[in-house]
């Protein structure tokens, strides 16, 4: 029962969660409306249509109506560079567009202090907050007249600080004094008052803690800016990182998977058409597959480390493995969706066993097979990153954990974004081979 009411709050948090993230979500989608009509507006005035498509009268629903809008992918591609810029503050995008940033200058608040026989304070607090990497020296400040004590403090922006402000004062909190107003409202241990530049607390043993506000802007050292991981890319193509250069990795991590792709391809078509063709192999096949195949290869991992070693093969092995099941997947399901209609139309003609397998179920089996492998390729691309994670000497996964070790978030999203580009690239090449190898696809 108590497992059940800790789960209850778990999926009461995320939902809250999710409902938090709806006004965005919709924003997004407003979004991606709006620049739909405004690009239906711009082409529908700029260039009538007057080639075939718009001879159609059916158009939802008809595949052959719907591809990839290059208008939109570059809107999307430029949108998200925008928002990019503008919660990092980039220097390549107008600065209207960026989101209000981390406060930074001169400002101050004053606090009451009352004693422990009842007398009340006010002294005045003069923050200076600075750049990461500034160094501020104190003014000198006058210290004022009664109990307490005016002060002065330096807070790096993004950062909290706190305040001993009973450090100068005549009373102390040993002797019983504490803080009870700031900028005249109350306050209390373990609460907070929130001041146009600042949030100022009282800590649990009774001192300052000075927030200053942090704006929407994220601090570099979490999101750098677009120019930070341009500079850092041209630095590592030049200098290399951990010894090797830049391609050198992106090389391995290609190797990995291609290899481990390729005999993953060569073992699973087979498997799969001999289970898609005979009872008996899918009969004996099935129940491995189908346990395997809800395994994560991540899962694997300490096990081919075990058996394989940290090498080379190892992470072959188990690349091999992330692709073997959904190969062999894909080409059951490619053999079991051809149509029994051109089998018996094949026979019909007089066919042999080879030449409906030759001409009937390999080529209609093709389009299922090159989903399935566009599929295992991105998991491969998954996988051997989490590979090299672990235990790697060379590649993107690698760099992206020794860079995350030291917080160098520039490398990690360097390392994320090239990843990307190579597996889109590798996702285009296959959808060009598909259109070279298998062109009756969706033409019945």
């Amino acid at each position: 029962m108590e497992v059940l009411v800790k789960l209850s709050q778990e999926l009461w948090s995320i939902l809250v969660i999710l409902a938090s993230a709806v006004p965005y979500i919709a924003g997004y989608i407003g979004l991606i409306l709006l620049t739909l009509f405004v690009w239906r507006v711009v082409k529908r005035l700029l260039t009538p249509k007057q080639d075939f498509g718009s001879l159609k009268t059916v158009t939802f629903g008809d595949e052959s109506a719907v591809s990839s809008n290059f208008a939109a992918s570059i809107v999307s591609i430029v949108l998200i560079l925008i928002f990019w810029g503008s919660f990092t503050g980039s220097k390549i995008i107008p600065a209207f567009l960026h989101m209000p940033g981390a406060f930074q200058g001169e400002t101050e608040f004053t606090y009451t202090a009352e004693t422990d026989s009842g007398l009340r304070d006010d002294a005045t607090v003069q923050v200076i907050v600075h750049g990461i990497g500034e160094d501020v020296k104190l003014p000198e400040i006058d210290l004022g007249d009664g109990v307490a004590k005016n002060d002065v403090m330096a807070v790096k922006a993004y950062r909290t600080k706190l305040l001993k402000w009973d450090k100068n004062d005549d009373e102390t909190r040993k002797s019983g004094a504490k803080v009870v107003a700031i900028n005249g409202q109350p306050i209390a241990k373990g609460e907070s008052v929130y001041l146009d530049d600042l949030r100022v607390a009282v800590t649990p043993k009774g001192t300052l803690n000075i927030e200053p506000n942090k704006g929407w802007q994220m601090e570099p050292i979490w999101l750098p800016s677009p120019e930070a991981v341009w500079r850092r890319l041209i630095e590592i193509s030049t200098g290399g990182f951990k010894n090797f250069p830049l391609l050198e990795h992106l090389g391995f991590s290609l190797f990995r998977v291609v290899v481990g792709f390729l005999i993953g391809a060569m073992v699973g078509i087979p498997l799969g058409y001999a289970m898609g063709l005979s009872d008996w192999f899918r009969g004996w096949f099935d129940p491995i597959v189908e346990f395997m195949r809800p395994v994560p290869p991540l899962a694997l991992i300490p096990l081919v480390i075990i058996w394989a070693g940290i090498g080379e093969v190892g992470k072959v092995i188990l690349l091999f493995l992330a692709a073997l099941w959904i190969m062999a997947i894909a080409s059951r399901a490619g053999v079991s969706g051809v149509k029994i209609s051109k089998v018996h139309a094949a026979y019909s003609l007089g066919a042999s066993k080879w030449q409906i397998m030759r001409y009937v179920i390999i080529p209609n089996s093709l389009p299922e097979i090159f989903t399935g492998a566009r599929v295992a390729m991105g998991v491969c691309w998954g996988t051997v990153v989490a590979a090299e994670l672990v235990a790697a000497e060379k590649g993107a996964g690698m760099m992206i954990m020794v860079a995350s070790k030291f917080q160098q978030t520039d490398i990690v999203i360097l390392g994320i974004i090239l990843i990307g580009i190579i597996g889109f690239g590798i996702d285009m090449l296959m959808r060009w081979a598909e259109r070279i190898m298998v062109p009756w696809k969706g033409r019945g």
